[in-house]
């Protein structure tokens, strides 16, 4: 009998890969099994290559202000099967890397579909290993049920492997992949519809952000068809149909399905080995990622605590350390920077407004400005800063941002919101000048002051589709 492994990983996405080299790092004997690519969704499918079709829709606005900065003759057309060639040999290198870290690291790779026949025993495509512990790290999926025919529309799996652009797409949902993909295509030259049941796009986070991406999405020439259920998806000779529930339908040569993802636990023999799923099908975990189970953890998007890369990255570490190490580690979930690549960006740490105001007195500082890159050729754009603070301890509770460079400007402020910053240290922060950065150290009075927790404060949740 072949000896134990002391950690089987199932899904060799980021957070199984951090995780397993992790293990092996501090002695472990490590296996890792992967049915598709190395790297998972956020280097295969997600967060690397629709960062690099932003940057290709980027260029088209940075032509268009170049006249307005004296060049003349500056023009270009997208070709997306270049850009599709390009992608494609980025990713090849970068899953090239993940897999020689995985054997630089000593972790075993195992290629094909893990399934555990107990918690002691996984079936890796008809092999059968034994271990003392399983890492389930098998990520999320996309949606495909929301409403009848939404199957046939592409998911962000798909349309990353476009070659040929359509004229017009109907992006439905609401969430982080509709309103990035939203702005991206249109960028592209794309005509884009974009239909939500909510008010606004982006349910959870703060509302001042969510009303100017909306007027944001508009003024670039999106279409948005908000408010209203959608009722059923059908492809005709003319393209497709979508259905709403006050009997409008809205067509267009290609649709999106973004309607968002749920964790990917299927045919994992999960109930069969003790693992308890809550209602979504996401794996129940504890503060240390235990599931129900004994010998059994989860991490990342299949335990849907939150759904982030670095989140599912840092939660694999810590369980590594926590098994395998003298020091355990435990991941805080409370204050997570995210950022949203839209056109104009996003980025957000900490409570929203609507948030802290259940907690106690708030005050509320916001600018609003052009930013003088785009003032300068006479563009409307605008980006909007607003800090959220304590009421009676000065502490700032979030920050949001929406406008160019957000996700980076937030990222390092997130270091102050965990260190526990006030508003008193930000104000005695001299501004770097001439940025847009500055303008978070340069707010001097609150625009609002809430004396009273309010009520009725509409309560937020993980930012979601629809």
């Amino acid at each position: 009998m072949t000896k134990p492994y002391d950690l089987v990983v199932i899904g060799a996405g980021s957070g199984g890969v951090a995780a397993s080299r992790r293990a092996a790092a501090h002695g472990a004997r490590v296996l890792i099994a992967e049915a598709d690519r190395v790297g998972g969704t956020c280097v295969i499918r997600g967060c690397v290559p629709k960062k690099l079709m932003m940057y290709a829709a980027g260029y088209a606005q940075m032509l268009q202000e170049a006249a307005g900065y004296g060049w003349t003759g500056v023009s270009g057309r997208f070709e997306m099967s270049r850009w599709a060639d390009a992608k494609a040999l980025e990713i090849d290198r970068l899953e090239g890397i993940y897999r020689k870290m995985l054997t630089d690291s000593g972790v075993e790779l195992a290629t094909g579909h893990a399934k555990l026949l107990s918690p002691g025993v996984v079936d890796i495509s008809g092999r059968e290993v034994q271990t003392q512990r399983v890492l389930i790290a098998s990520g999320g999926t996309p949606v495909h049920d929301a409403f009848p025919g939404l199957e046939l529309a592409m998911s962000s799996n798909e349309i990353l492997n476009l070659r040929d652009l359509p004229n017009s797409m109907l992006v439905i949902g609401g969430g982080y992949i509709a309103v990035e993909f939203a702005s991206i295509l249109a960028g592209l030259g794309v005509n884009i519809t974009l239909a939500y049941r909510d008010t606004h796009p982006l349910r959870g986070f703060d509302v001042g952000l969510r009303t100017r991406l909306a007027t944001a999405l508009a003024e670039r020439g999106i279409t948005l068809a908000p408010g209203v259920g959608l009722i059923a998806l059908e492809r005709g000779a003319a393209g497709f149909e979508l259905t709403r529930a006050d009997g409008s339908v809205l067509t267009a040569d290609a649709v999106l399905n973004a309607t968002g993802r749920r964790p990917n636990t299927a045919g994992l023999g999960l109930t069969e080995a003790g693992v308890e799923l809550d209602a979504y099908g996401a794996i129940a975990v504890n503060a240390d990622s235990r599931s129900s189970a004994a010998g059994i953890w989860a991490i990342g998007d299949v335990t849907n605590r939150v759904n982030l890369t670095p989140v599912a990255i840092a939660e694999g570490r810590a369980f590594s350390d926590t098994e395998f190490s003298t020091r355990p580690v435990r991941v805080d979930h409370r204050l997570i920077a995210s950022a949203v690549f839209t056109d104009p960006t996003i980025a957000s740490v900490g409570l929203s407004e609507a948030d802290a105001l259940k907690l106690g007195p708030v005050d509320v500082y916001e600018s609003d400005f052009r930013p003088m890159k785009t003032a300068f050729t006479g563009s409307n754009q605008r980006s909007y800063m607003k800090l959220v603070v304590d009421g009676l301890s000065e502490r700032v509770l979030g920050v949001h941002m929406i406008g160019a460079d957000a996700p980076e400007i937030v990222q390092s402020l997130a270091v102050a919101l965990t260190c526990g910053a006030t508003k008193r240290d930000f104000d005695r922060t001299i501004a770097v000048h001439p940025t847009a950065a500055e303008e978070f150290v340069l707010m001097r009075e609150p625009v609002r002051r809430h004396v009273l927790p309010a009520a009725t404060a509409t309560p937020t949740a993980t930012a979601t589709a629809l």
